[in-house]
């Protein structure tokens, strides 16, 4: 019998190839009972077992659409938060846009970001997802509303049942809809049976803050475009940063690891 160096699996202990040929050993033990095949390869059964778990991805899924990059950058931090925590993989991606291209010309709406577009069905592979959009009239904006409306097929099946879900968002004023554009949001989470984690006031005293303006809410992470001029400030980065670290590690232990 060939034997295995075990630096074969330190190496690569979570690349999906190993997890599946782990597996498949780990089965060949117990139905053979061969103790000193463990010993060959370095783990034993509880080991194996123990080790796979910690190795099993949370993959998560962040949602955006932006026009002018604000909600873009809010994600792209949210990203990195959520990218911090040990076992949890994270993609970006973006709603289609609705509008034609002569309007957002018209808008100066600067081009898009590389995040490949989603489709409504790949929703069901994420263990958690994360949602963020501008507001129109303190609700989510017509294009991301376009897209949950494209989810039918999903709620026939409740796909998305138990999976748990943020939400981000960009308003041009502090009454403009930082709380009611996530308030008005949550409809489209439980209709779908999703669970809604806010962050609440976990991101400590950034959400006191008094002496400069800012976005954010119990809700998510948020930031306050004005005009279009003003981009995210450093706090509201911090704050979108804490909310992807948060959610990924709810959305980790809700998955088991």
């Amino acid at each position: 019998m060939a034997i295995i160096n075990p630096d074969f699996f330190r190496y690569f202990f979570c690349n999906f190839e190993a997890f599946f040929f782990i597996q498949t050993i780990n089965v060949v033990m117990n139905d053979y009972q061969q103790p000193h095949l463990s010993k060959v390869l370095f783990f034993n059964d509880q080991e194996i077992s123990w080790k796979l778990g910690a190795c099993l991805l949370c993959f998560r899924m962040i949602l955006y659409y932006s026009t002018y990059g604000h909600v873009l950058r809010l994600a792209e931090e949210i990203q990195k938060g959520a990218a911090s925590v040990e076992g949890v993989e994270v993609k970006l991606w973006q709603v289609p846009e609705t509008l034609p291209s002569e309007v957002l010309e018209k808008m100066q709406a600067p081009p898009k970001g590389e995040a490949p577009i989603i489709t409504p069905s790949e929703l069901a592979e994420a263990d958690g997802l994360l949602f963020g959009f501008p507001t129109r009239f303190g609700m989510m904006c017509a294009q991301f509303k376009a897209f949950m409306d494209a989810t039918g097929s999903l709620w026939r099946t409740q796909s998305l049942a138990g999976k748990p879900a943020g939400i981000f968002y960009s308003t041009a004023s502090q009454g403009g809809g930082q709380e009611t554009t996530p308030l008005t949001a949550i409809t489209q989470l439980v209709h779908h049976g999703m669970l809604f984690v806010p962050i609440g006031y976990s991101f400590g005293a950034g959400m006191f803050e008094m002496e400069n303006i800012k976005g954010g809410s119990p809700y998510g992470a948020g930031t306050l475009a004005g005009d279009g001029s003003r981009q995210p400030s450093e706090l509201e980065l911090q704050q979108a940063f804490h909310q992807g670290k948060y959610f990924a590690g709810i959305a980790k232990k809700l998955k088991g690891n």
